[in-house]
């Protein structure tokens, strides 16, 4: 099995492309991951909750939006794709989520605004703490 990372930033695509290709060429399945991530107020005492309801709307959105990058990206017709939506920092959701998997494919950037930096953090992060085989995709432009 294959991982890849997805968070909808074209470095995430790049690295879907890859990890579509390189699945078709062994035979296995693709483990598609999105981590999302709430982030709440926290001060001494004083911790802000979800309204009922808006994690599941959230998680809804998270779910749709990785179907769409999945759709955007195509050429996954003769790929199994097991789909994952899981709320977390998405370094460790991915390196849990890669347990027993041949190979972790993430994008070089995501959404950071650091343009200037080789890799992003989560990759970074990943290269430090999988115990699997990373590559890490640059997106050509």
């Amino acid at each position: 099995m294959i991982v890849v990372g997805i968070d909808h930033s074209d470095g995430a695509k790049a690295a879907l492309r890859f990890a579509l290709e390189e699945a078709r060429l062994r035979g296995v399945k693709l483990r598609a991951v999105h981590a999302w991530k709430f982030d709440y107020l926290e001060a001494p005492g004083l911790m802000r909750t979800l309204p009922p309801g808006e994690y599941e709307a959230l998680h809804s959105a998270a779910e749709a939006a990785l179907d769409a990058t999945i759709k955007e990206v195509g050429n996954a017709k003769d790929v199994e794709i097991e789909r994952r939506v899981v709320q977390g920092a998405p370094a460790g959701v991915l390196v849990e989520e890669s347990r027993g998997a041949d190979l972790l494919v993430v994008g070089s950037r995501g959404h950071s605004g650091l343009k200037a930096r080789l890799l992003g953090s989560t990759s970074e992060s990943i290269l430090h703490h999988c115990r699997r085989p990373v590559l890490v995709v640059r997106e050509l432009r």
